[in-house]
């Protein structure tokens, strides 16, 4: 096999239809344009979304919500969830080993909710000023 004879499969490629050919083409008079109107003349073109002036879709319905993109990427901790790491130490492999934060997480930071019982080591896991005061209380201290 060379490539310059490379093809493609028989009837895979059907052929281009020829318009605007004559009446017997089956496809002349208005070359499958219709009648009248912007689209049927050479040029005839409206931007995406376009209505003929009427206020479109998607300006006409309101805006809600945001998705950040760094969301996706940074988990958030809850306090009472560093209970279940096993050992002082909590770190980011530490978290995902435990199963409490996605496979997929670059980072994480923990959040003053619920609390902690036992004295815990963060290492490269932010927290929030709360969590960290919280943290601090049981014993623990938080590493940059």
């Amino acid at each position: 096999m060379r490539l310059n004879t490379l093809r493609p499969a028989p009837g895979s490629r059907p052929d281009a239809e020829r318009v605007g050919r004559g009446a017997g083409s089956g496809m002349g008079k208005t070359a499958r344009r219709g009648h009248k109107g912007q689209k049927s003349r050479s040029g005839g073109f409206h931007k995406v979304g376009f209505e003929g002036g009427q206020m479109p879709l998607q300006r006409r319905v309101p805006k809600v919500g945001f998705n950040s993109r760094k969301g996706q990427y940074v988990a958030e901790v809850r306090l009472h969830e560093i209970g279940q790491v096993d050992g002082d130490e909590v770190t980011l492999d530490t978290l995902q080993a435990a199963g409490v934060v996605p496979r997929n997480a670059r980072a994480a930071k923990v959040v003053l909710s619920g609390d902690v019982h036992r004295a815990v080591t963060l290492r490269g896991v932010r927290a929030t000023a709360g969590a960290k005061a919280a943290i601090e209380k049981a014993g623990g201290k938080v590493e940059a």
